[in-house]
Order: C-alpha cells, then sequence, then structure tokens
C-alpha cells in the first residue's frame, strides 16, 4: 500500500499547540486544507475574529493566519464534519497534571485525549491517519489505536503516529518556520510506515528531509519527556548554583557564562531566574516520575522529581528573599510585581513563577500591583483564585491591583519585583520610577533583566538573584 497523498488535515484542538502548529502548516501548503476545530466557541471566535484578536499571542502569529485564512486555513466548532473529511487528523488538546484519582499530581488527565479519539472512531467512516499531538505518557498510543479498533466501522482503518511538538513559547513561529527535526513516531510495520511516510511528505514542503526524523512510536513519546525533562533539569541545575552564589558572593552570569563556554555544554539555558513554568516542564516530568514509579524504577522517579522540587524551592526562596529584605515584614506594604506571563513574549501563565510568589505576598499580608504587557486582567484572577482557593475573589481584588503601564504599578510602592523578562522592563524610565516609590526603594531582579549598578546611582536598592552582593 502506497502512502496516502494528504489534502485535508483536521486538528481537534485550537490552543497552543494546534492553533499555531496547524496554521504553519497550511501557510507553508496552500495545496493542503486545514481545518481546525474546537468545541469553545468563544475561542474559535477568537481565531476567525476580523480585527485578528487572536485567543493565544504569539510573535508572527497574525501574519500567518492573516495569509492563510480563508483560503486554506479555517477555523470551526463542527467537529465532527473536520473528522469526516479529513485524511490526517492531528489530537491537540490539552493533558493536564491529574487532580484526583490514581497519579494524582503527577500522572496527565487523558481524558480529552480519550475524548477525542472516540469521537473520531464513532464519525469516521474511511481510512484516517490519527496524528498524537498532544504532550502524552509514554505508549498513550496504544490506548488510542486500541480505542480506535475496538470501534471502528467496518472498512475502516486507523494508523496512529506520534508527532510531538518542540516549539518553545514565545519563539514558536520561527521553530515552527525552521525546526531543529520534526519527530514522527510510528508502528514498525508496512503500514505503519506508510502512514509516517504521508505525514513526513506534509512536512517536507519546507522542512529539509535530514531534518525529519522517523523512529518507533514509543520512542517518539518519550522522546518529548525526555527534552523537556533534560531542559528543566539544566534550568533547575542553574538555579541550585545561584543559590550557592548568593551565599558565597559569587556572580551566577559570570559562572553561568564560564561554564556555557565548554562546547559539550553549550550556553542554552544556563540562565539563572526565579523559576521556570510553562505548560510542559513541569507536567512533563512529573509524567516522567510517575512513569517511573509504574515501572517500578523509584531511583529514576525521584531523581526527576528532585528538578521539580529544586524549582519549588527557588521560588519560595527568592519570595523569602523579598521579605527577609524588606525587614522581615511585608504585611500592609505594595509590591509591584512585573509580569504575569512565566516566560516574555507570551500571554501564557501556566505554571508561572509569578503565581507563587504573589501568593506568597499576599499569605504575608501585602499589597500586590501588577502589570503584565500580554496577560488579560479576567487570567490574572483566575490564576489568583485557583492559587489561593482559601480566599474569596472579593478579598483577593481588595489587596490586589492591576495596572496597565509598569510605570503606574511602581507608584507608590515599597519594592519591585522582576518576575518576568519583558524587553520593556529593560526601557523603564527608572529615574522616574525611583521618585513615585516609598523610600528606601527595593528592585528585585529574578530575571537578571536590569543593571543593578545604575538602579544603585539612582538610590534604588537592588537584590538580584544569583549575587552575593550586599545591599
Amino acid at each position: 500500500m502506497a502512502p496516502v497523498n494528504v489534502t485535508k488535515i483536521c486538528c481537534i484542538g485550537a490552543g497552543y499547540v494546534g492553533g499555531p502548529t496547524c496554521a504553519v502548516i497550511a501557510f507553508k501548503c496552500p495545496n493542503i486544507q486545514v481545518t481546525i476545530v474546537d468545541l469553545n466557541q468563544a475561542r474559535v471566535d477568537a481565531w476567525n475574529s476580523e480585527d485578528y484578536a487572536l485567543p493565544i499571542y504569539e510573535p508572527g502569529l497574525v501574519d500567518v493566519v492573516k495569509a492563510a485564512r480563508g483560503r486554506n486555513l479555517f477555523f470551526s466548532t463542527d467537529v465532527d464534519k473536520g473528522i469526516q473529511e479529513a485524511d490526517l487528523i492531528f489530537v491537540s488538546v490539552n493533558t493536564p497534571t491529574k487532580k484526583s484519582g490514581v497519579g494524582a499530581g503527577f500522572a496527565a488527565d487523558l481524558n480529552y485525549v480519550e475524548l477525542a479519539t472516540r469521537r473520531i472512531a464513532a464519525i469516521a467512516t474511511s481510512n484516517k491517519i490519527v496524528v498524537e499531538k498532544s504532550t502524552v505518557p509514554c505508549r498513550t498510543a496504544e490506548s488510542m489505536r486500541t480505542i480506535l479498533e475496538a470501534n471502528s466501522k467496518p472498512g475502516t482503518r486507523f494508523d496512529i503516529l506520534s508527532n510531538p511538538e518542540f516549539l518553545a513559547e514565545g519563539t514558536a513561529i520561527d521553530d515552527l518556520f525552521s525546526p531543529d527535526r520534526v519527530l514522527i513516531g510510528s508502528l514498525q510495520t508496512q503500514e505503519g510506515k506508510d502512514a509516517c511516510e504521508a505525514l513526513a511528505s506534509v512536512y517536507a514542503n519546507w522542512v529539509p528531509r535530514e531534518r525529519i526524523l522517523t523512529v518507533g512510536l514509543w520512542s517518539s513519546e518519550l522522546s518529548k519527556l525526555a527534552a523537556n525533562a533534560m531542559l528543566a533539569q539544566r534550568i533547575s541545575s542553574v538555579n541550585a548554583l545561584s543559590a550557592i552564589c548568593e551565599a558565597t558572593g559569587a556572580n551566577i552570569d559570570e559562572v553561568s557564562f564560564a561554564v556555557g563556554k565548554d562546547t559539550r555544554m553549550g550556553s542554552k539555558f544556563l540562565k539563572a531566574s526565579v523559576g521556570f513554568g510553562g505548560s510542559c516542564f513541569q507536567k512533563d516530568i512529573l509524567n516522567l516520575v510517575y512513569l517511573s514509579e509504574s515501572l517500578h524504577l523509584p531511583e529514576v522517579a525521584a531523581y526527576w522529581r528532585q528538578v521539580v522540587e529544586m524549582n519549588e524551592y527557588q521560588k519560595r526562596r527568592f519570595s523569602k528573599r523579598v521579605v527577609d529584605t524588606l525587614f522581615n515584614t511585608i504585611t500592609g506594604k505594595r509590591i509591584a510585581v512585573l509580569g504575569f506571563a512565566f516566560k516574555a513574549d507570551t500571554g501564557d501563565t501556566r505554571e508561572s513563577a509569578s503565581i507563587t510568589l504573589i501568593r506568597d505576598f499576599l499569605s504575608e499580608r501585602a499589597r500586590v500591583q501588577i502589570y503584565d504587557p500580554k496577560v488579560e486582567p479576567a487570567q490574572i484572577w483566575l490564576d489568583l483564585q485557583e492559587a489561593c482557593p482559601e480566599k474569596k475573589l472579593e478579598d483577593i481584588q481588595k489587596s490586589v491591583t492591576i495596572f496597565t503601564s509598569a510605570q503606574e504599578a511602581c507608584d507608590n510602592a515599597e519594592a519591585v519585583v522582576i518576575a518576568t523578562e519583558w524587553k520593556e522592563f529593560r526601557e523603564i524610565n527608572w529615574e522616574q520610577v525611583y521618585e513615585k516609590m516609598s523610600k528606601p526603594a527595593f528592585v528585585f531582579d529574578g530575571r537578571l533583566l536590569v543593571d543593578a549598578d545604575k538602579l544603585r546611582q539612582i538610590g534604588f536598592k537592588v537584590t538580584t538573584i544569583g549575587r552575593g552582593e550586599r545591599l
């Protein structure tokens, strides 16, 4: 059987992965019709909005959608029609960490993956290639295949592929245009290899063939977890060293630079910070921990768990340093938190360090003043309510104010905490900020973003993560 010539693609899930990925496929493959479906009407409406007020912020995404939408890129809530018409279906739904039941706090919740898989089986009346795009535990594809085969109609065949995404939010469009690699996992049967080639041919429209890696199904699934775990491990390693730097008077920037010059190491992911966030790192490591425990490998599980524990320690350590520096109390004091997204150039707040810091400040009864250029106030309130379940939203809102500029957020504050590395925070008029702050005025740089010496010349008391200088 020859590989299928893919002319119609359906993506189930219009979120951070499915939306940008399939928008770029449509942009690069004008001969392929791409339909992104989602049951969330408001989200689909945002993707279809006339003013391109897209539901997610990603540099370059609007230009891609403008070029392809209405030509060969479509957004719809008609999931069944998308499934019925497609040759190839991406399953790109949310797989959050379970909050209850077996594996709570570690295992991925595959409810949405199963629901999508059952829907495909119920609707499809012709052969389909089903591609697992969500980040999932090893051997999830096997469960999907079992469901599809048990519920398929006579004469209908399903081939399962794993095609994990390796996007970094903030650079996702560049990553999609020029990926380090595209990984496709399949069963090593002839049918599996033919399905793999069908998807590889789609990517080959713009990705050099040598960057399209074809592997076994289980290797593909595990590679995604492994890549994220090892990147997070580097961050936790450098953050652990930042604590030593602060205790000894060393400078983590200098240490990272020296280590990164080793060609065996390289310099990427060696920047100390208040902690990593995002939808993938913590979730994927916890997935790996759960997988290791399920396989009766407790030492392996403990090893990976420590990466997450170090990240939590780094956030606790930073918030404690703020309290200690402000004369051991922040009760009633105004703390400006600059940045709520988990990193710059995205509006994503999942597992953001800012949420943990603000929760800690609120527990000390501080008054928090927040500014982020891309995160909507509704999202901030939602995240803070989830982080502080014991408090009513009205009580949180009495202690937290959201501002529309960094300058306003800093007015009358005792301290400024830089929690996200937005470029605009480098360009703030710090002299003006200093004038309007309570004195002594403190700056806590959790992202190694600002010039501490210049701020000290203005009059600020500056604490920088990973540096042991005294105030």
